[in-house]
């Protein structure tokens, strides 16, 4: 059973995982973003650019104090895996998942069960989603830096 089982298991190198988890930010951003934009756009520029600043300051709050701290030590703690292959679902520290399933259920509740108006629900959106998207930027910058080689291609 446990051949199989190792069979199944999706295996990669460390650079896919880098990759991985830097589109997986990004794209989690992304999102976070657009959800945010879609809110504000009804309001028009005017009204809506306080948001947006309030937002992209939160954003850089949360990239200087805790998501950019968390692509470091991601990307240190990929290095440190042993060997060059190693499971697709090891982007992220094992440890992490439950607290990534507790945001998704927050973000949830607050946008479909909570009466916070959603202009100032989009300020939360895109400091979270534009502190993610900047810190996906991490492992993009350490693949660019070298890390790929040719047996990772």
């Amino acid at each position: 059973m446990d051949e199989i089982l190792t069979q199944c298991k999706p295996v990669v190198s460390k650079s896919w995982l880098h990759f991985t988890a830097g589109l997986m930010w990004s794209a989690v951003g992304i999102m976070l973003l657009s959800l945010a934009s879609g809110w504000l756009k009804p309001l028009g520029i005017v009204a809506a650019l306080p948001f947006a600043l309030v937002g992209g300051l939160l954003a850089l709050a949360f990239l200087r104090f805790s998501f950019s701290g968390l692509a470091c030590k991601n990307v240190g703690r990929i290095e440190q895996i042993d060997g060059d292959r190693t499971c697709l679902f090891a982007f992220q520290a094992w440890k992490s998942y439950p607290l990534i399933a507790f945001m998704i259920a927050l973000g949830i509740t607050l946008r479909h069960y909570t009466p916070i108006p959603k202009p100032y629900l989009a300020i939360v959106y895109i400091g979270v989603g534009g502190g993610l998207f900047l810190s996906s930027l991490r492992y993009y910058r350490h693949i660019w830096n070298g890390r790929i080689t040719d047996k990772d291609r």
